[in-house]
């Protein structure tokens, strides 16, 4: 644990270094992918294409029977060479129009279309897994320097859910929100491990945004919420709390990446609730900080100006247990040029 930690604070400082980016990716460099046999995924996708003024050459079409848990590999092999076969050498990064499958085998579905299907992604008890190659790393063009397509599903149980969270998102963009982030200690050991990075989350967002470390089991009443991280199974009085546009919230537990059909609370509840993006693993991951995003990293580069799936998927060093979800050209701390706040 001590290792992964220092590594960790060096990662954050040495990010906290480099000076804000050039430029965030924008709607020319993520190409929306649509399953056509699930009348939601096309009306989640065509929204999303309207409201984000996607060029018809970045959606994308494939077809596979809509609805269960998890594709496998095979089947899976066959839709991602349908997608690397339209997707332009231009475009990025990735967004998936479905809640269902969340799953490949032993690889979260955001993680197969990043990496492609591969078991050094995946783990078998408490054990750790391949590292991504965008771990706070300073690539400004994943696919271009990297050969990766970071990939953030726009996951909803109903279109007017999925409406909504992209309205969120798209209202985000620019608005340089002055919320809080809720650091929340609980009494549920096993899942409070990040507690010992938010000395770093309060290091990195003094005199920027507030942060409030609270030793109790659930936040009620806040409603300038901008940073919501903690660890249980359940996460009590989401009802109660106001999310502001643009907002992350994520819960360390084993199972908050099955979006539909959970055991425990599904990373679904948060985007229901108001937030604009979430974080879940879909297998066993045990609570290796590793596999779950480092608050300080993911809120650092956050307001460093980069989007939402930017910012999430370079927070977590072994993203291939978890699925990222939500709108993920969300941007509060880009500065708005132009017509860029309604891309």
């Amino acid at each position: 644990m001590r290792r992964w930690r220092a590594l960790w604070q060096t990662c954050l400082w040495l990010g906290a270094a480099v000076s804000a980016p050039a430029h965030a990716l924008d709607r020319s460099q993520l190409a929306v992918i649509i399953n056509t046999r699930d009348p939601l995924s096309v009306a989640i996708g065509e929204y999303y294409a309207a409201r984000r003024s996607l060029s018809f050459q970045n959606i994308i079409k494939v077809e596979f029977n809509p609805g269960a848990s998890n594709m496998p590999a095979g089947e899976f092999e066959a839709v991602k060479a349908a997608v690397d076969r339209q997707a332009r050498p231009a475009v990025q990064a990735f967004a998936l129009t479905w809640a269902a499958p969340y799953r490949v085998d032993c690889m979260s579905i955001t993680s197969a279309f990043a990496f492609g299907f591969d078991p050094a992604y995946c783990a078998e008890g408490c054990k750790t897994t391949q590292p991504s190659a965008l771990f706070n790393a300073p690539a400004r063009l994943p696919f271009t320097q990297l050969g990766v397509r970071p990939t953030m599903a726009l996951a909803a149980r109903s279109l007017d859910e999925a409406r909504a969270l992209i309205d969120r998102g798209v209202a985000a963009d620019g608005s340089m929100p002055t919320g809080t982030a809720y650091l929340l200690s609980t009494s549920d050991a096993a899942r409070n491990v990040r507690h010992l990075l938010y000395p770093m989350v309060e290091a990195v967002l003094r005199n920027r945004v507030g942060v409030q470390q609270v030793k109790q089991d659930a936040l009620h009443g806040a409603r300038d919420v901008l940073f919501y991280f903690t660890g249980r199974v359940q996460v009590e009085g989401l009802e109660s709390l106001g999310f502001l546009p643009g907002a992350i919230a994520d819960h360390l537990t084993s199972a908050g990446g099955m979006l539909t059909d959970s055991s425990q609370m599904s990373a679904l509840r948060w985007l229901e609730a108001g937030a604009t993006g979430s974080y879940g693993t879909v297998v066993e991951p045990c609570n290796l900080l590793q596999k779950f995003p480092h608050p300080a990293l993911v809120a650092e580069r956050y307001l460093r100006g980069e989007t939402l799936i930017e910012a999430y998927w370079k927070s977590v060093m072994m993203p291939g247990q978890g699925i990222f979800i939500g709108e993920p050209l969300a941007a509060p701390f880009r500065p708005i040029r132009g017509s860029m706040r309604r891309e």
